[in-house]
């Protein structure tokens, strides 16, 4: 056929057939938008939780904060997405400063890849810590305010007191607390005030159980 001459019927049906047959793109394209728009539950859980968050930050946003031990921690699949790891943590608690009052705290928190290591999601049995916890998700997951800046390990300094050292080594953890204290009409006594211009350093388990108590107070 000479360019530009008309097409047969025949030759117009072929043609047809030949595109009805090929995949559109259109639907994949539908998909992969929708895919970037609407995160996986593991995904919605961590972003954005990273970025640096001063201690009255991390009261506010968590739900629970308590004192314990860890009894047990579990890795297993998700009850109902099969396909997404969690670990299942079980506390001891011995005192609550925000939230409902429990002897024993239970939470699921995604672990993400397990043959790689998550130091954010690291539990282990008698290790005692102060816990922030987020708020849980409609899939039943939860975690620490700001991940590992909301959970602190607690052991004891050369002088044998129990000192908090949170995962980032309490690095911003002071950042505008001061602002935020006379914002909220929540004075520091002066220790306090001193203890939070010093330099990141571990931090006196009672130093820390005041300041998050000055803060779940000033909801």
């Amino acid at each position: 056929m000479q360019p530009g001459s008309p097409r047969s019927p025949k030759e117009r049906s072929r043609s047809s057939a030949a595109f009805m047959r090929t995949p559109s793109l259109l639907p994949l394209c539908a998909l992969a938008v929708l895919c970037f728009l609407c995160p996986s539950p593991a995904d919605s859980q961590v972003s954005a939780r990273t970025l640096s968050r001063s201690l009255d930050q991390l009261v506010q946003e968590a739900d629970c904060i308590v004192h314990g031990v860890v009894l047990s921690r579990t890795i297993e699949p998700h009850p109902h997405l099969r396909n997404l790891m969690t670990q299942v943590v079980t506390l001891k608690v011995a005192e609550t400063y925000k939230g409902r009052a429990q002897k024993t705290l239970v939470f699921r928190q995604y672990v993400g890849n397990v043959a790689q290591g998550n130091p954010a999601s690291d539990y282990h049995k008698g290790e005692e810590m102060i816990l922030l916890l987020g708020p849980v998700s409609e899939y039943g997951l939860s975690s620490p305010a700001g991940l590992e800046q909301g959970r602190f390990r607690i052991t004891l300094d050369r002088a044998h007191r129990p000192i908090a050292v949170n995962g980032r080594g309490n690095v911003g953890l002071f950042d505008r607390v001061e602002q935020a204290a006379r914002a909220r009409n929540a004075p520091l006594s002066p220790h306090l005030t001193t203890v939070l211009r010093q330099m990141p350093a571990p931090l006196l388990v009672t130093d820390l159980e005041q300041i998050i108590r000055t803060f779940a107070r000033s909801r």
